[in-house]
């Protein structure tokens, strides 16, 4: 018998109080909200998530926080006052999951620790998103993605061979440990249907984007080496780079497999360089990167963008445009897909925003609404609490709320 699909997501019943800031917190709650757990905003009155101001805003409004903040109700406390404090412990009673990134020590000093909490709510499940950790020497240093693209490898094994280490122009790290968080947190909470007991999730930024970065840490320890910078190429496969074509556009090619490098000299009139003894290896290849690039890119320099990718499809070899965001918004299969979707906002009209991450046959992902206003929820969510009206105004008059 076949069990019919929650149209308000595969999560819907769990509950996560978002009590972070910046990036990798509020987006693995935001992963969390687009497969239909509810999310509480947690902002300080005063002094609301930095990422409300990130990046570019029209009219004043800004873009990033729509998608962001995304499926969350938002209210405003202040977590340090005695009121504000005992309003959190409610609210994390009542809550699966509290997402924080505070410094170490910081939830302990306002008596809001995971002895605290957890002696309301055994099965709350804690999350524990930091530059680097709850323990060791750096816990209390500011911690932001830069510093764990910087500290994981990535920047120093990212950019040209003759360049400068090279950092991201957009936040990977934190968006890394957003998933990591999200996968954490899941698991913590597949432990509680056995032991009916919540935990501590530690997560330590630089951790997710270092584990993705390959045997670097093998190679150093078993050969004494480490991976240097190759720009687009790799020292693992060639051809593989990125390549202009005749009208000014870019394609990227990839040959990680050996029958689709054969294809791609095939394709390009050079089969003769296929038939080199170094040519049966990604690694060998890699040597011969000069050679192999000079082949591929004079005869796509010398096509425009379309054809280029209609002959490589048609042999069976791998190759995909580089896209800006025109382009994907263009794109047929992500819009098969359904990646983009677009959102009515109140302040911003229509907007177009990434969707959820994955597909589930059953259980759709859901966008209920855009970022709201700070505090937008505020009173709604402490009168499920048990406050009263009056309750409530005097918290907001004593600046708690």
């Amino acid at each position: 018998m076949s069990v019919p699909a929650d149209d308000r997501g595969a999560l819907h019943g769990l509950r996560v109080i978002d009590a972070s800031t910046l990036f990798a917190g509020p987006m693995a709650a935001m992963h969390l909200g687009d497969m239909g757990a509810e999310v509480i905003k947690v902002e300080h009155p005063r002094r609301p998530d930095p990422s409300r101001g990130h990046g570019p805003s029209r009219d004043g409004h800004n873009l990033w926080w729509a998608t962001l903040g995304r499926n969350k109700r938002t209210v405003q406390l202040d977590l340090s006052s005695p009121d504000g404090a005992e309003a959190f412990r409610r609210l994390a009673a009542s809550a699966d999951v509290v997402i924080e990134n505070f410094r170490p020590d910081t939830l302990e000093r306002w008596g809001l620790g995971y002895d605290a909490l957890s002696a309301d709510n055994p099965g709350l499940v804690l999350a524990r998103v930091t530059g680097f950790g709850q323990i060791g020497p750096y816990r209390r240093r500011p911690g932001f993605g830069t510093l764990a693209e910087a500290m994981s490898g990535f920047a120093a094994m990212t950019g040209e061979a003759d360049g400068p280490p090279t950092l991201p122009p957009f936040g990977l790290a934190d968006g890394v440990a957003s998933l990591a968080t999200a996968y954490a947190v899941m698991v913590a909470l597949h432990s509680r249907e056995r032991s009916g007991l919540g935990q501590v999730v530690d997560l330590a930024i630089v951790e997710p984007i270092l584990a993705l970065l390959g045997p670097q840490i093998s190679r150093w320890q078993q050969l004494g080496t480490v991976q240097a910078r190759t720009g687009n190429r790799s020292s693992n496969n060639a051809p593989r780079n990125t390549y202009a074509t005749a009208d000014g556009s870019w394609v990227a090619v990839s040959t990680s497999a050996q029958s689709i490098a054969e294809r791609v000299m095939t394709l390009v009139g050079r089969p003769d360089l296929a038939q080199e003894p170094w040519f049966a290896s990604g690694a060998t290849r890699a040597e011969h990167a000069d050679e192999l690039d000079d082949a591929v890119g004079s005869w796509i320099a010398a096509r425009p963008r379309a054809e280029v990718i209609a002959a490589f499809e048609a042999a069976q070899a791998a190759i995909a445009p580089i896209y800006d965001a025109s382009d994907i918004a263009a794109d047929p299969q992500l819009a098969a897909l359904g990646t983009i979707r677009t959102l009515p906002d109140p302040n911003l009209g229509d907007i177009a925003m990434q969707g959820p991450l994955f597909r589930l046959s059953r259980d759709a992902g859901v966008i209920a609404h855009t970022g709201r206003a700070p505090g937008a929820d505020t009173d709604a969510v402490l009168g499920e609490l048990g406050y009263s009206a009056q309750e409530i105004a005097e918290l907001r008059g004593a600046g708690v709320v």
